[in-house]
Formats: C-alpha cells, structure tokens, sequence
C-alpha cells in the first residue's frame, strides 16, 4: 500500500505537465476540498462531533486572506498567517458555548451558525466584504519568484499542504492525545473517568480543524482570486460532512477517497448535466446502503490495518 501511495504522489507531481487548464483547476480543487474534508474528519470523525458548518472556518480563512491583501495589502506570509490563526481563534469562541451539546443538538447549532456566517458576509461587515458580491482581484506580490497567480504554483501547494497534512494527522493517530481523543469520541463519561478532560480535546479539534480549513480558504482565493458568501454555505458544508461520511469516520485514505468520488466523479460526467446528480444522488444512497461505515472505514491510520494483515498467517 506504500508503494502504491508513492506511485499516486508521483502521478501527482507530474500531473501539471500532461494535462490541460481545466484537470489542472479540477485537480486543485480536489486536494483544497481534500484538506478541507480531513480537517473535517478531525471533529467529526475522531472527536465524534456532529459539526455540519464546518464551512465557516473554510470562509473564514479565505475571507482573512483576501482583506488583508486586498484591503490592507499585507504580503503572502503575513496573510496566510493570519488567515490560519483567526479561524482557530474563532473556532474556540464560537463553539465553547455549545460544546456540551451532543449528536444532533450540536449539528442542527452548527448549520444556525454557518447561516448567520453568511448573512455576516452578505450585509458587507465593516465595508470589508464586499457583500453579496464578495470580492475580486485577490492578487499578493510575489515572494522570492514565486507567482502565487500561477496555476501551477496553487498546484504545488495545495498537493505540499494536502501531504503535510496527511502526515501530521497520521502522527497525531498515533501520539497520545489521538488516543486520548478516541477514547472521547468513544464515551466522554469513560473518558472523564480516565482523566482525560472531553471539553478540552474537543476544543483543541477544532481549533487545529478551523486552522487546516482556514489555509484551505488561502489556497481557494488564490485559486480563483476571488471569495464569494455562497461559496462557503450550509450546501458547502453538507459536501464536506457526506465527504467523510462516505470514505470513512477516522480513514485518512477513506476520506481521500470520498473526496474523488463526491468531487471529482460528478466532473467526468458534466457532459450529462441534466442527469448526473440524479445518478449521483442514487449511487450514494446505495453505497450507504452497500457500505454504510463508508468506503474504507478505519478507527484510525492512513489505510484500514486489515489491509497490512494480508498473507500473514
């Protein structure tokens, strides 16, 4: 499985040579969503919360990012900093008053809370939205010869942060507090009673999850120079939330997975637009059906461990 992950790195590295504009959009687009979905998985597949509004962080980020250069003119580092620390900043403010609600409870706050987010965003906050029409033209200086216009250029760094995050979240799998966020995510009375502290690991989630998805809004306004209030709805949200609900809770390739197929499939049938959701709609509800702990459901790790048990005896 590490060989065959290395040869899809590979094929990703070259991929911006042999294909035209369009795969290369598509193919960006595809590991921004992918970011996005994994710090999704975070809250929802390991810390076991019902969050469906997790587009807010996604916007956030990519409306911090096109003010500060837009608006204020900041370079690429100051703003991408920024655009990283105040989603996670308003990830705590935002959920710790609601962080006790459980199951459904949280996930019908969370789609209120991404409603009111857009609402902000179309009645122009402080003149630095721009309102319903969002806003255009975000371009930032070049940073020693890098044209961060450049198509290729998002390639690379989208496909770089996608992998340093796939490490990183393998890591944590691993490392105490992704065991002690099992645990929460299991029961948080049993884990209390351990003296692991449930409220704390879930706000650390989404802190770090509101981080990833606000460097994902920074790669989407780069993308298409421009944000826009219906980019980043409840509709936005759900994607994510199927996402992961599709590839598998808690599956690094799971919800890659999930990304290529709720993304990326619907594009190579856009030649049948009147009828491709509809059969789209209707394959997902069968793979539920078929498969409904998602595609490759993992606890936790980059690839299900049933697969490295193969041919021992």
């Amino acid at each position: 499985m590490i060989k065959k992950a290395a040869i899809l790195a590979i094929l990703a590295v070259i991929f911006p040579h042999i294909s035209g504009s369009a795969w290369l959009s598509i193919g960006t687009t595809f590991f921004i969503f992918a970011l996005v979905a994994l710090s999704q998985d975070i809250v929802l597949g390991r810390a076991g919360v019902y969050d469906m509004g997790h587009a807010i962080y996604f916007g956030i980020g990519a409306y911090v990012f096109a003010i500060a250069v837009s608006h204020f003119g900041l370079s690429f580092p100051c703003a991408a900093l920024l655009a990283v620390a105040i989603p996670a900043i308003a990830a705590i403010l935002i959920v710790s008053p609601v962080i006790h609600l459980r199951g459904d409870y949280f996930l019908v706050v969370s789609i209120g809370l991404n409603i009111i987010f857009i609402q902000i965003l179309n009645n122009n906050l402080f003149g630095l939205t721009g309102g319903p029409n969002g806003i255009f033209g975000i371009m930032p200086d070049n940073l020693m010869g890098l044209d961060f216009t450049s198509p290729k250029v998002i390639y690379y760094m989208a496909f770089g942060a996608l992998l340093l995050t796939i490490v990183m979240l393998n890591n944590f799998d691993n490392s105490k507090y992704g065991r002690a966020l099992f645990f929460v995510h299991q029961d948080d009375l049993a884990a209390l009673s351990m003296g692991i502290n449930p409220v704390y690991l879930k706000l650390v989630s989404f802190a770090f999850s509101a981080s990833l998805a606000g460097f994902a809004g920074v790669l989407y306004a780069l993308e298409y120079s421009a944000v826009s209030p219906e980019i980043f709805g409840v509709d936005q949200s759900i994607i994510f939330f199927a996402i992961v609900i599709v590839g598998g809770q808690g599956s690094l390739a799971g919800v890659l997975l999930g990304t290529f197929v709720m993304f990326v499939m619907p594009e190579l049938f856009r030649g049948f637009a009147q009828v491709r959701y509809l059969i789209f709609g209707l394959a997902m509800v069968v793979l539920m059906i078929i498969r409904p702990n998602g595609i490759l459901p993992t606890k936790y790790g980059f690839y299900p461990k049933k697969f490295f048990n193969r041919g021992k005896v």
